[in-house]
């Protein structure tokens, strides 16, 4: 199988994965779960199985990341900003969560770029950037016309979600952290701090409550396969491909979310919300030409 063809298929199970994350957290909410129930699920876990990693580099500097810096990168990437996006389902349908996140990342992406890596965005982002507004004002209007106010302070929580996720891409870069291990600090500093803190401000009551299936969903849907999996393919996808191609599979996340909402939960997106993934779509493919 060749090199190409082996990167393609790393990326798009990146995407699908990233995407099964954002259904199976709405089937949680829906069924039950607070934010911070499935915020454990998703960090706890991944934790433990990427704590070797920590233990190798050293714990005292929390694997060659730093405790200050792991401190900030959970916030952006970690338990904090999940915290943030699954409040969000509470208020909003899927297809806002799934398609505002994602597209808000990149907009604020290309605005952090330009403003902390000084990098010139061409003319090309610039026009991806007011196609993205575009698409994102689309489901505003849709949250303020048909579900009220509320629904604004939903699509708010995913936009502030998405731009946490931005900043955590561009410090990243700066600090020149890899992928991997940033996960594995985040991991760590959820089994150390998180879990206790949920346990004594949440407790467990919830998660005892709704059994064994439910919990092992969320175990294996957001703490492994939407937590470590994506990491390793889309580093296996750089390697590949490189990092210009790589950059297009995340605007799958989107499509992927939606269709898999659909078979798996029943979720039939409305005309405002395809309309809105659309514009998204385009001026996702703008950016990252």
């Amino acid at each position: 199988m060749s090199g190409m063809l082996v990167g393609m298929l790393c990326g798009i199970g990146a995407a699908i994965a990233w995407a099964g994350g954002f259904v199976v957290a709405k089937h949680g909410i829906e069924i039950g779960f607070s934010p911070a129930d499935l915020a454990l699920h998703r960090f706890l876990w991944s934790g433990l199985l990427l704590m070797p990693l920590v233990l190798r580099d050293g714990i005292k500097d929390l694997g060659g990341v730093g405790w200050g810096r792991g401190f900030v990168i959970s916030v952006l990437s970690g338990p904090v900003q999940s915290l943030v996006a699954y409040t969000g389902f509470i208020l909003v349908p899927l297809g806002h969560g799934s398609v505002i996140q994602p597209a808000t990342a990149a907009l604020c992406g290309i605005i952090l770029a330009a403003l902390v890596l000084r990098e010139r965005p061409s003319a090309s982002r610039i026009l991806g950037g007011f196609f993205i507004t575009a698409g994102l004002i689309v489901f505003g209007f849709e949250s303020l016309m048909t579900i009220g106010t509320h629904g604004i302070g939903g699509d708010l929580l995913f936009a502030l979600a998405g731009a946490f996720w931005a900043t955590f891409g561009i410090l990243l870069r700066t600090w020149n952290i890899s992928g991997t291990r940033a996960v594995a600090a985040v991991g760590a500093i959820s089994v150390l701090i998180f879990a206790p803190l949920h346990g004594i401000f949440v407790g467990y009551d919830t998660i005892i409550r709704l059994g064994w299936a439910e919990n092992l969903l969320q175990i294996v849907a957001q703490g492994l396969v939407a937590g470590v999996l994506p990491i390793f393919l889309f580093a296996r996808v750089v390697t590949l491909l490189g990092a210009g191609r790589a950059a297009t599979f995340p605007a799958l996340v989107p499509g992927c979310a939606l269709i898999i909402g659909y078979f798996a939960l029943g979720n039939i997106p409305t005309i405002p919300q395809l309309v809105g993934l659309a514009v998204v779509l385009i001026g996702f493919r703008l950016t990252l030409k």
